[in-house]
């Protein structure tokens, strides 16, 4: 039994990881600049409703709640753990996890893969563990997880966003904090955020496919560094992507950052060009820059997607006109040719000197009434 269909890539357990009703914290802290501390809190702010389970042996409350010594004190059914303890404990902590019938795992910890080859060897086990188990496993070396439609968040992130239809999910933590300070500075909604770290477990792939077939997303945001495994990759996003839009935002696409991507998540890069190819034929829509990512997504996530291919410029500017006309063909799109009825109830509307074809010219004093 493995955590995901090798063939379909259909994440197991997806109930577990994503809505749990029950989660133990093992390495809860007292300590308020402590990671085992924020993870707590933020769980509290989400205003989950399950059980919370802190385990620490050293510590008998933490923000009001019972702290168990240890998992197999805290009794019942564990839907999931995040693991939030030093590097030599964790593996104890994933058997023990285990052996207590935990079915998702979050770990938090880094210096695995992406620090040493002791780190590396340990990650292959913990993911091995993990697998011959049927355990979903998170991580390592990640920021952790949320969902705001089952309010939980499992990470020790900055901010807690309004519920919305965009999911993201991401192998740079540093990014989710920047996605979570950009969604409350311009009130845009997320549904799920993950952070994948190493992906020593679960990955972009399971993530598509769980996030193509979730019907609270619409759409799809990722920040990669590498894919675990193109063959499967391309079947699976071009599924998800006639489902939904899917945005991503490739990083180490140069010598220097792919270099840098080895270092951060012990991540492959791989040709960018391999990337670029796998993108087109899955219908990905390629993300330049960190902005430009941000800006496709509140697009897709704040209007229907359009029927077809045929657009309407409406300008108050010749050149801009051109410009967007230009953009639009290159784009794969055409420009609609608009129906002799609707030039003429235009022209009804319209300053004489405005232009009743496509683009539509309403000139350079166009106010908002004009363009409604």
């Amino acid at each position: 039994m493995t955590t995901a269909d090798k063939a379909t890539g259909k994440l197991e357990n997806a109930a577990a990881f994503f809505n749990p009703n029950s989660v133990a914290i093992i390495g809860a802290s007292q300590n308020p600049d402590k990671v085992g501390y924020k993870i707590l809190q933020n769980i509290l702010r989400s205003g989950f409703t399950g059980r919370i389970l802190p385990v620490n042996p050293s510590a008998d409350s933490i923000l009001g709640i019972k702290v168990y010594k240890t998992l197999k004190d805290c009794g019942g059914v564990i839907d999931q753990s995040v693991i939030v303890v030093p590097r030599k404990f964790v593996m104890d902590a994933i058997q023990d996890s285990i052996s207590c019938g935990v079915k998702a795992i979050t770990v938090i910890t880094a210096g695995f893969k992406e620090q040493d080859a002791e780190g590396a060897a340990l990650e292959l086990q913990i993911a091995k563990k993990c697998s011959d188990a049927g355990v979903v496993l998170l991580g390592p070396n990640c920021l952790g997880h949320l969902n705001t439609h089952h309010p939980v968040d499992l990470s020790f992130g900055n901010k807690w966003p309004n519920s919305g239809n965009m999911s993201f999910i991401s192998q740079s933590g540093a990014l989710c904090c920047a996605v979570l300070d950009r969604a409350v500075e311009r009130g845009f909604g997320l549904g799920k955020m993950i952070s994948m770290g190493n992906k020593a477990g679960i990955s972009e792939i399971e993530l598509i496919k769980t996030l193509g077939d979730d019907k609270k997303t619409d759409v799809i945001v990722c920040y990669l560094e590498s894919i675990n495994n193109g063959p499967l990759f391309v079947p699976v996003a071009t599924e998800a992507s006639r489902k939904k839009p899917i945005i991503a935002f490739k990083a180490g696409v140069t010598a220097s950052g792919s270099k840098a991507a080895s270092s951060h998540t012990g991540s492959l890069a791989g040709a960018d060009i391999a990337y670029e190819t796998a993108f087109k034929k899955c219908g990905i829509i390629r993300a330049r820059t960190y902005e430009q990512m941000f800006e496709h997504a509140i697009a897709f996530s704040s209007q229907p997607l359009p029927a077809g291919k045929r657009v309407t410029i409406i300008t108050n500017a010749g050149g801009p006109g051109i410009m967007a006309a230009d953009a639009i063909e290159m784009s794969g799109l055409t420009i609609a040719t608009l129906a002799p009825e609707t030039s003429e109830k235009l022209k009804s509307v319209l300053p004489k000197a405005a232009s009743v074809k496509n683009p539509v010219d309403v000139l350079g004093d166009g106010d908002a009434e004009r363009y409604a």
